[in-house]
């Protein structure tokens, strides 16, 4: 296939905040250890709610993060992309040969997080938000305080609280990048869609390293009410740990899952003149459109194989050149009948897992934690399991039940959201 990729990017950096476990190791150690994040509902009382479980973020201290006053600023959905790409940052700045953990950790002191150097020239530095719903939480919360006609509690912050790009400029204002600042919202494929952006303003020589970030906090009674009358959600109320049944045949709908995750892509250039440790390559990115429905996919599967067609001739890959695939598979009848279907008619062989069955569905921010999933894949050489798909009659490699060992050169995940948004990113070994 022709090489359609002019630069070669590289990611150097990557964050993680999810529900089972903050900082990209622990995260990483849980999802193929098998642990599931998902729990009957802790931040409000859901006694009354048809729907009581989500994959909340317990797992790390905010104050050790961030700032007391920017943590009472701020929306959840901003907390987490902030406290992700200071340790994607941090990681960016680890020189070639370093051991995995030096300068790679999240820092304790949120004071020294502006102190942390950049991979580029501030000018040059670019970053790209993306999020589905950004500060909803927030909104419904604030509204619940005018309906009981309080119009004194709202806090004159609660406009910066809420919007999508403010979670891109608490991240410059921390770190002084002055360079691309881009938000995009393209629901569930927001994450993806990022890193894509991030690429294209590489390869057009507007940024020299662009941080791709996707966060998420949407879980509130105003979400659930409305996604589970829409039939998307899963009602297992009294067993949360297997409520959320990627490709198995008695999946019943998505679990809320929330999080944030942060990716540094350089310029292949760049990093090795600044010396940079190189984790893998983004050979391949791809974003289209269904124009099928707002909610369902359309079940032929078309528009995803062509989105990831589309990656793959952007890489210059053939589907057998694919080992692994991350799949979005969020446990809905209808999303993964269509995906399955996609799947089956492009690929062979390649082994395929989806994750939310540990994290939930993470929205804006599940692009970019799957994507370091993929990448941590090809470094360590094992694929984390697909939880809970005890029933399924595919005739594709689905990673059922434990991790699998395995030489894994070529890695893609796909986010597939509201509105026929798809995006495929393709990662290979450097």
């Amino acid at each position: 296939m022709e090489e359609i990729v002019k630069k070669k990017i590289v990611i150097t950096g990557m964050g993680a905040v999810t529900p089972i476990g903050s900082g990209v190791e622990e995260y990483w150690n849980n999802l193929i250890a098998g642990a599931c994040g998902i729990d009957k509902i802790r931040q409000f009382d859901a006694t009354d709610l048809a729907v009581r479980i989500a994959a909340e973020v317990h797992s790390f201290d905010l104050q050790k993060y961030m700032p007391k006053k920017m943590i009472h600023e701020t929306d959840a959905f901003t907390q987490y992309a902030y406290v992700a790409a200071a340790e994607a940052l941090a990681m960016a700045g680890k020189k070639d040969g370093e051991r995995s953990g030096e300068n790679a950790r999240m820092s304790d002191d949120p004071d020294r997080s502006a102190g942390i150097g950049l991979p580029a020239d501030p000018d040059q530095m670019g970053i790209v938000m993306g999020t589905a719903m950004a500060g909803v939480a927030t909104t419904a919360a604030t509204q619940e305080i005018l309906t009981n006609a309080v119009h004194k509690n709202v806090g004159p912050r609660f406009v910066p609280r809420i919007l999508g790009n403010i979670a891109a400029a608490q991240i410059a204002i921390a770190h002084g990048i002055t360079g691309h600042s881009v938000t995009l919202s393209t629901a569930c494929a927001s994450g993806g869609d990022a890193v894509s952006a991030a690429a294209m303003l590489l390869q057009a020589d507007e940024a020299d390293a662009v941080l791709a970030v996707g966060a998420e906090s949407i879980l509130c009674p105003l979400v659930i009410y409305s996604l589970a009358n829409a039939h998307t959600l899963s009602r297992m109320n009294d067993d949360p740990q297997h409520s959320c049944r990627p490709f198995d045949a008695h999946r019943s709908g998505f679990v809320i899952g929330e999080g944030g995750g942060a990716l540094v892509l350089e310029t292949e250039e760049n990093a090795l003149a600044r010396g940079a440790t190189i984790y893998a390559e983004l050979a391949g990115w791809a974003n289209n459109n269904e124009a099928y429905h707002v909610i369902k996919p359309n079940p032929d599967g078309i528009s995803s194989i062509k989105c990831m067609r589309k990656a793959l001739l952007r890489a210059g890959l053939s589907p057998q050149d694919v080992d692994y695939i991350n799949a979005h598979g969020t446990g809905t009848k209808l999303g993964d009948e269509a995906e399955l279907n996609a799947l089956g008619q492009l690929f062979e062989g390649s082994a395929i897992s989806s994750t939310k069955g540990a994290t939930g569905h993470m929205m804006g921010a599940g692009g970019i934690t799957e994507a370091i999933a993929c990448i941590q894949a090809i470094r360590e050489g094992i694929v984390p399991p697909t939880l809970n798909l005890e029933d399924c009659d595919s005739d594709l490699d689905l990673v059922r039940g434990e991790s699998r060992k395995m030489t894994v050169d070529t890695a893609m995940t796909n986010a597939f959201g509201f509105g026929g948004q798809n995006s495929s990113l393709i990662f290979r070994r450097y």
